[in-house]
């Protein structure tokens, strides 16, 4: 049996899956670097993955555990996401220019990855762009050839180059300059396209398990009095929220036909937390750590069910 790991897009709320991987790494007693023979991510979901399938140069074991990877957002969102009063003002909330500058983010990414090449990774790493030179989806691929000596810090940031927050990514892929942003565009839940990869490329394998997980259900509602005078400006953001959260839903439907009792979803309504992608608040953080604990104590079986399997 191949197995498969998916992790949905959703900026500062990636913190989520990350308590929960570190929860059935400790279960397990695995790392869930070596125990997935595919990881996928999208936006954030693609920075764990690719943090994930780091191999430590002298064990050949994985650099980082999922507990490590909380702090990228306990201890530097605040890096990725400034709150820059004079960028709000001169970005007018990114409707006139991107939201934040890109040089946190990148920095941040720069000490996590490093140089690291996408072929070193310790398992095959799916992760998803798109490109708006070329108006084509592009999904990394840490076997294919093209893509195999593209840094993966460079993958992390046009993954995450999410629309409004920051400025396309400018990413050199064999001989061409690629301009991508993030993949949740597309795919903001990339199980399906995982699940296609995986039997591309384990043409024998006969049985696959899948676990999906979310960043956190969007619950905030868009109330009909307010949205039926919205023009281009108002719609911008809650569109984007409304796709994401759709192509999601969309996706762990039909992974649940394709694979039934081999899918595990494991998603949490945002009871505490905030849906906002960049609210790096000290409150709203230790909120979004609720909720992932709330995941975790109502998934126990299923949690369970993964690390039996792992």
């Amino acid at each position: 049996m191949k197995k498969i790991l998916s992790i949905d897009g959703g900026g500062i709320r990636g913190i989520i899956p990350a308590m929960v991987l570190a929860e059935i790494e400790t279960k397990s007693g695995k790392a869930i670097g070596s125990s997935f023979d595919l990881l996928a991510g999208t936006s954030t979901g693609g920075i764990l993955a690719l943090c994930l399938a780091i191999k430590d140069e002298r064990s050949g074991a994985p650099k980082f555990s999922a507990k490590d990877l909380v702090d990228i957002y306990q201890k530097r969102g605040k890096e990725i996401f400034p709150r820059s009063l004079w960028k709000g003002v001169s970005s007018v909330a990114g409707i006139a220019d991107e939201k934040y500058s890109h040089k946190g983010l990148e920095k941040v990414l720069e000490d996590y990855f490093d140089g690291e090449p996408l072929g070193a990774s310790l398992t095959k790493v799916l992760v998803t762009s798109y490109d708006i030179q070329d108006r084509i989806p592009v999904f990394f691929k840490s076997w294919k050839e093209d893509h195999k000596h593209v840094e993966m810090r460079y993958v992390a940031r046009a993954t995450s180059a999410a629309p409004t927050y920051f400025e396309p990514a400018l990413v050199p892929v064999g001989s061409a300059m690629k301009a991508l942003i993030d993949g949740g565009v597309f795919v903001n839940n990339p199980s399906v396209s995982a699940y296609a990869e995986a039997i591309r490329i384990f043409p024998d394998e006969k049985e696959f398990f899948l676990v999906s997980l979310g960043t956190g259900q969007l619950n905030r509602p868009i109330a009909y009095s307010e949205a039926k005078d919205w023009g281009m400006a108002s719609w911008l953001v809650p569109l984007m929220s409304c796709m994401f959260d759709g192509m999601s839903d969309a996706a762990d439907y039909q992974v649940k036909q394709f694979l039934g009792d081999n899918y595990v979803r494991l998603q949490v309504s945002l009871a505490n937390g905030s849906d906002d992608m960049d609210d790096v608040t000290n409150g709203n953080m230790e909120n979004l750590k609720a909720d992932a604990r709330q995941l975790i104590k109502t998934h126990t079986d299923e949690i369970k069910k993964i690390c039996s399997l792992i």
